[in-house]
């Protein structure tokens, strides 16, 4: 059964804390990216998300990181946790980053 609450890490040394998931499924913690265009140093960022409360724990859930402490940019990231073979969770996610771009003709160049 997957837990989200704690601490996750990517492929590229990014870390997610999330906080404990309430009754409904809400939860919110920090973004640790290690890796961002932006010209400001990097910093935690906040994130808020919902997860799906099933009964077989392996659960779909999103969350919101809003880099606005060094950045003109919020990703959206969608998930599934599932228990691997040998008892370990394992978070296989996309996402989608939108930056601020500085007029509609520029709206290509605005997400990733």
């Amino acid at each position: 059964r997957c837990d989200l609450t704690g601490w996750w890490e990517n492929e590229l040394g990014s870390r997610m804390h999330a906080s404990t998931v309430d009754s409904q499924g809400d939860f919110s913690g920090e973004y640790h990216t290690t890796v961002s265009s932006a010209q400001k140093p990097i910093e935690p960022s906040p994130l808020v998300g919902s997860q799906h409360l099933d009964e077989d724990g392996q659960r779909t859930f999103g969350f919101t990181v809003n880099w606005k402490k060094f950045s003109d940019s919020t990703a959206v990231f969608v998930s599934q946790c599932f228990a691997g073979t040998g008892g370990e969770e394992v978070l296989q996610t996309t996402w989608l980053l939108w930056e601020k771009v500085n007029s509609l003709p520029s709206n290509w160049k605005a997400t990733r």
